[in-house]
């Protein structure tokens, strides 16, 4: 997928201001910059949930734009930041709707196998017969997550995936993002603030900063202290763990 001068504005301010990049195939990608920066603008952009105001987004040789949405739904998932059902849903239920652009309504034993997997994948076995209402955030979040999983798509959009999990939900879900990846060869897009689960997750790194790209490379080319502190504002130091750098902040 190639990004190509993508530009948005909102009452007259530029938030994405002539952003290029290519996401590279069957890896990890995380967005990541200061709140404002841009980032979850471009990914509603790339997953046509925002509309671009000019650039062009190429997607497997052809403009996005012109994909019929169905099409494009079995090639390219996403979850978003904000999630809200009204009807009365159980998890099952729920994760069900990632097979929909299969199978419509009617389910196939190949839909149910799927949706068993993504189920499993984020631990809500024994959540699946539970109302999403009934929920607590995090569980909500892990549930709407298998939804994209089972959806089983080449590309996976992930805006603040961690969002609303404790540590340990969100650890399991960074190592399911890599999982994803190098098992069943998705690429994963993700914006995250969480800079450490991007150091040590990603394989690379797209840093904003007022609409623009700021750094964009592996991610020990951006993970660095003079990067870190330029981007955020703030003073970094950077240890490793297992030959991946991660960031202290202070």
């Amino acid at each position: 997928m190639n990004v190509c001068d993508l530009i948005k504005k909102y009452d007259g301010k530029t938030v994405v201001d002539t952003v290029s990049f290519t996401i590279p195939k069957g890896k990890v990608l995380s967005l990541i910059g200061p709140n404002g920066a841009g980032k979850s603008t471009v990914m509603g952009m790339i997953s046509r949930l925002i509309a671009k105001d000019s650039g062009v987004i190429r997607f497997e040789g052809k403009d996005i734009g012109k994909w019929k949405s169905r099409e494009l739904a079995k090639k390219l998932a996403i979850l978003t930041q904000h999630n809200n059902v009204q009807m009365k849903l159980t998890v099952r239920e729920l994760v069900a709707f990632g097979r929909f652009p299969y199978s419509g309504s009617r389910l196939t034993k190949e839909d149910e196998k799927m949706i068993d997997q993504a189920i499993s994948y984020m631990e809500l076995e024994d959540f699946q017969d539970r109302f999403i209402d009934e929920l607590s955030g995090g569980q909500r979040q892990r549930a709407y997550i298998a939804m994209v999983i089972a959806q089983d798509t080449e590309y996976v959009l992930l805006d603040e995936p961690t969002n609303n999990l404790d540590i340990y939900h969100a650890s399991n879900m960074m190592r399911t993002v890599r999982k994803l990846c190098d098992e069943l060869g998705k690429t994963v897009i993700l914006v995250l603030h969480e800079i450490n689960y991007a150091a040590f997750y990603s394989d690379y790194i797209c840093a904003f900063v007022d609409g623009k790209i700021a750094k964009f490379g592996t991610v020990e080319e951006v993970v660095t202290k003079e990067n870190l502190s330029e981007i955020y504002k703030v003073d970094f130091e950077i240890i490793e763990i297992n030959n991946k750098p991660l960031s202290v902040y202070y």
